[in-house]
């Protein structure tokens, strides 16, 4: 157990940005082994609930309001284990539902910190077993002098500034919660009236047209999330999403985080497709990391519904850059054929970026770990 002082329980964490999400890291072994103790701490350490999480340290938006636990792997092709916590903002809840691959740029970095991975050279890299969904992802970690480094010269949308990049590589992610990588059985359905495509290649997405819900796919997330001309759209959206939840294989999903719904629309900047996504119901100031391996993998498959709109380069390999509100996030995929001769995706690659901020203790009421280990 954390050591008590002053009356509150100290636990110790890091504080990081991993892409375009923040959060608080822990190592495994400092937390409660009973998982519903130890989401009575995370809530507690995030401040949740409360829509401010003034209390805690959550930043009052679930891009701020996430948790990286990490251990020593449980499996012989990784080095670490990863497991993911959406701590939720103003619901007593936690949600390990689904990966998050922005804290996942972090994972490494803080492995090495910690002393669970060694650096080997000036580049090391590090196998992450990503234990909510059960994929392995490898992040390559600058480590000059046996230590990570944070500072470079590589700038991701969505984050000022640069910093040392860290590619991350995914592999197996299609079907990682719904159980395949279009889990209906079929490329486009229609729910509630409105033409979707629901895939999942490391994150359960619903990709609908922009222009099927009244709106552009050019408006600032702020609009989208706030304005009470888009009240009716959002409202829609939602019930799409409790409509195909079931059909996706995740169930009933009103109090789950997943699937997330992505507005899609003919690119506007270059890139190869514009997305608006709503993470479930406030609206994403970018985009995921794996949603946009998700939206990517949709953009090059023939049937869906952005495929037709997408521009996306020729040859086996890919760069799909996936416009967002700030800005734009690229994907390399894989392409390959399947045993039926047509167009698959066997894997992608991306390009985030990470800081450590702080390293420290975080502390919670000495009653919230004590009456979990009394119960």
């Amino acid at each position: 157990m954390g050591e008590l002082k002053h009356s509150q329980t100290r636990i110790r964490a890091a504080v990081m940005r991993g892409g375009t999400s923040k959060g608080l890291y822990f190592l495994a072994d400092d937390l409660p082994k009973d998982a519903a103790t130890r989401d009575a701490v995370l809530l507690a350490a995030m401040g949740s609930p409360d829509a401010r999480q003034i209390d805690g340290m959550g930043g009052a938006n679930p891009l701020t309001s996430k948790v990286a636990i990490v251990s020593r792997a449980t499996r012989a092709d990784a080095d670490v284990d990863y497991l993911f916590a959406q701590v939720v903002v103003d619901e007593a809840r936690v949600d390990y539902g689904q990966n998050c691959g922005n804290l996942l740029a972090g994972v490494g970095p803080f492995a090495i910190e910690r002393g669970l991975v060694a650096a080997t050279g000036d580049m090391t890299d590090v196998g992450i077993h990503m234990v909510n969904t059960g994929q392995v992802a490898v992040a390559t970690v600058q480590t000059p002098g046996g230590m990570a480094k944070y500072d470079g010269d590589v700038a991701i949308d969505g984050v000022p500034g640069t910093a040392a990049p860290i590619p991350l590589m995914f592999r197996d992610t299609a079907g990682s919660s719904c159980g395949a990588l279009f889990p209906t059985g079929q490329r486009q359905d229609v729910v509630e009236g409105v033409t979707v495509t629901c895939i999942d290649n490391g994150m359960p997405l619903v990709l609908m047209r922009a222009a099927d819900l009244g709106c552009t796919g050019a408006e600032s997330w702020q609009q989208l999330e706030t304005d009470a001309q888009f009240q009716p759209m959002r409202e829609r959206i939602e019930a799409i999403r409790l409509a195909v939840g079931p059909r996706m294989n995740l169930g009933d999903v009103r109090s789950r985080t997943v699937p997330k719904m992505c507005l899609v629309a003919a690119p506007q900047a270059g890139g190869v497709l514009a997305t608006r996504c709503f993470i479930p119901h406030r609206c994403h100031s970018s985009i995921g990391v794996l949603a946009a391996v998700s939206v990517a993998t949709a953009a090059a498959l023939p049937g869906t519904v952005c495929h037709e709109m997408a521009v996306v380069p020729q040859g086996d390999a890919p760069l799909v850059s996936i416009e967002h509100p700030t800005g734009e996030f690229t994907v390399r995929l894989t392409l390959g054929l399947d045993a039926e001769g047509q167009t698959d995706v066997t894997g992608a690659g991306l390009l985030r970026t990470a800081r450590w901020l702080f390293d420290g203790d975080v502390c919670i009421p000495s009653r919230v770990w004590a009456q979990g280990e009394a119960s």
